[in-house]
């Protein structure tokens, strides 16, 4: 997907707005038309597209204090469109796990889930954000519902699928170390007890 620097957007926006009106004064409205056009076309992109996607790479950079003055520029999260929106929450969530204030992670990520989202492959990925949050903080019967949530989409996209199957794996051995724990503690209680003969 095609994404303007968002501070030539905010150029672009003032000057196609300042041509239009100065055309439109000085030699009429359809002089200054076109220069309508691209102010609508790029005012109207900023406020359903956002900077979502410039921070999202700078995220995957690692740049975590970037991506967070990056989303500080989108002044009205609300009127994104709601596959964006979404993704705003989820890297602001992101962001909050990073610096490890799970509270304000889990807000935001329940932000996103809740969200309407388009494809399965979305609704996965912040899924299984949420269940990563769960499982961090120990709350594993809330990271099992989850998975069972991730259970009943249908996942096409690679990535993800790798994920889950990586957490599911985390789950499953979490799973066998329980038991085999609790069996090394029994064996360490000395000697049995032999039955009271009658």
């Amino acid at each position: 997907m095609l994404s303007i620097n968002i501070y030539l957007r905010f150029v672009l926006i003032v000057v196609s707005l300042a041509l239009g009106l100065w055309l439109h004064l000085a030699f009429g409205f359809w002089y200054g038309f076109v220069f309508y056009i691209a102010f609508l076309i790029f005012i109207i992109g900023y406020f359903i597209l956002g900077t979502v996607q410039s921070a999202a790479m700078m995220i995957q950079s690692m740049d975590f204090e970037g991506a967070e003055k990056r989303l500080s520029l989108t002044f009205f999260p609300k009127l994104l469109y709601s596959a964006n929106k979404a993704y705003y929450y989820m890297l602001k969530g992101n962001i909050a796990l990073n610096d490890k204030d799970n509270d304000a992670a889990e807000k935001w990520l329940e932000k996103a889930q809740s969200i309407g989202l388009n494809s399965d492959n979305e609704k996965a990925m912040v899924t299984l954000q949420m269940a990563n949050l769960y499982a961090s903080r120990n709350k594993w019967q809330q990271a099992t519902i989850q998975m069972k949530k991730i259970k009943g989409l249908k996942v096409t996209e690679p990535t993800i699928k790798d994920q889950i199957k990586q957490f599911e794996k985390a789950m499953n051995n979490r799973g066998i170390l329980k038991p085999g724990n609790r069996g090394m503690i029994g064996q360490t209680g000395g000697k049995r007890r032999r039955p009271k003969s009658r």
